[in-house]
């Protein structure tokens, strides 16, 4: 009797790559119910249970009102629920540090150190989002924020052929050569999306140094549609392993094992990530110089939302800037920590500390939901930008204002501040004031499709 796939199964053993060579070695054998079962013990996997208590983590931030003493509870009980999945070993949670999700979903501003794993759900949807500075030197702050507003890209999607950047061959090679990447979804979002800055939170920021007075460009985004494809894939592979391996971890922390051939494959697509994203941000920054016909005096960068690598440890920061260099191969500079758009960005350096794993903070984060503070603001909408961005020149690339993206949208600056120093997370070693800066805004509100909706319904009357 030829032995299938469902015998297999009835004795209690999930589908896996290995099946049909095993399928195969028991009937090339002939082998008796005795021998298969010894033949097939090699293919058991042990399943890893949760952790009875969670692992350590360092708690670098602390209420000092009703409204944060709320968020702050929260984000401890998502990092005690998060700390008991099993590769974890260590954690740290920032000033800025804010839920999103579920308990055990890792918050923003949060940092977990795994060992031998991935998880892709821990570094979410925008991998590489981070920040670059270009330095204008005397340039007028104006006159860079109208040309960069002339060149950038906010809101969906992408560019159109007219107006896409030369994508660089060398890079599209290394996307090519990686399974994760090398299909037409990702391909063409790293073409068409090169050069854009999305929505949210992300900006592009001008303003002037306190130590020379030089005019700072920077901008703030992550990896786009290009980098989204990856992690869809990702937890896709993860869950797989999830289920085999072990099931009773979240969904949303489940893990690639880096000793794998998708765990090797994954972490190479998680660095051409990383290259395409620091690309993206130099195209706009070298369009503005050349438009202003001006050299570049100074650029650095960092990362702030990644995952970073120390020998078989993986560092999943979820909004925080790495401070180690460890962490950088290509670190050509300090470290950057914007807080909100009436506010300077911090240009930052610093060392490891057992309580800070190598980072600091990555922004001010946020108290409430974007909802919560849609609801708490009183007054018309021009009221409240005019109010909360005097004397600054704030645009809305969609020209619709989105309150939940002002200065009062977030945590006070001033006391992340302090809780940088008290808990040494940073020297602060200048700071860019702000001149103006340019967001998506409240781009849905004349989106395509709404737009149509409307226009359905007038032609209904």
């Amino acid at each position: 009797m030829k032995i299938t796939g469902k015998e297999i199964i009835a004795l209690g053993y999930k589908p896996g790559k290995w099946f049909p060579e095993a399928i195969a070695y028991i009937n090339e054998n002939e082998l008796s119910e005795v021998e298969m079962s010894v033949y097939l013990e090699q293919f058991k996997v042990e399943t890893i249970d949760l952790l009875e208590n969670p692992a350590d983590f360092k708690i670098n931030i602390k209420a000092e009102n009703e409204l944060e003493e709320v968020n702050v509870n929260s984000v401890v009980t998502t990092m005690e629920v998060l700390m008991k999945t099993p590769t974890l070993v260590d954690g740290a949670i920032m000033p800025d540090a804010c839920p999103t999700g579920s308990n055990g979903t890792i918050p923003v501003g949060g940092v977990v150190v795994a060992k031998n794993a991935i998880h892709p759900g821990m570094h979410s949807a925008d991998i590489c989002c981070s920040v670059m500075l270009t330095d204008f030197g005397n340039a007028n702050p104006k006159d860079v924020l109208d040309a960069a507003h002339s060149i950038t890209h906010f809101g969906p999607g992408g560019r159109d052929r007219n107006s896409q950047f030369r994508f660089p061959m060398d890079l599209l090679a290394e996307i090519e050569e990686n399974p994760f990447l090398n299909n037409q979804k990702c391909i063409s979002a790293a073409r068409s999306h090169l050069g854009t800055q999305g929505d949210g939170n992300h900006f592009l920021f001008v303003g002037k140094s306190k130590n020379t007075g030089n005019t700072m460009l920077i901008t703030h985004h992550g990896s786009r549609g290009f980098g989204a494809n990856l992690y869809s894939r990702g937890m896709k592979i993860a869950e797989q392993f999830r289920k085999e391996i072990s099931p009773q971890t979240l969904k949303q922390n489940a893990w690639i094992p880096f000793d794998t051939d998708e765990g090797k494959a994954y972490w190479e697509a998680l660095q051409i990530i990383r290259k395409w994203t620091k690309k993206n941000h130099e195209v706009l920054h070298d369009a503005t110089l050349e438009k202003l016909g001006i050299e570049k005096e100074n650029r650095f960068w960092n990362e702030h939302n990644f995952v970073f690598k120390d020998g078989d440890l993986f560092y999943h920061a979820k909004g925080a800037t790495p401070l180690d260099e460890k962490f950088m191969p290509d670190i050509t500079g300090p470290r950057l920590i914007p807080l909100n758009m009436a506010e300077p960005v911090l240009i930052v350096d610093g060392k490891t500390t057992k309580n800070n794993l190598g980072f600091a903070p990555h922004g001010a984060g946020r108290n409430v939901s974007r909802t919560q503070h849609r609801k708490s603001k009183i007054g018309t909408k021009q009221e409240i930008f005019k109010e909360e961005t005097k004397g600054l020149d704030i645009r809305f690339f969609s020209n619709e204002i989105d309150i939940t993206e002002l200065p009062s949208a977030y945590k006070n600056a001033e006391t992340v501040r302090n809780q940088m120093d008290e808990f040494d997370l940073g020297e602060v070693i200048d700071e860019v004031m702000p001149y103006g800066c340019i967001m998506a805004g409240n781009w849905q509100k004349n989106a395509p499709w709404k737009n149509r909706r409307r226009q359905d319904r007038k032609n209904k009357k």
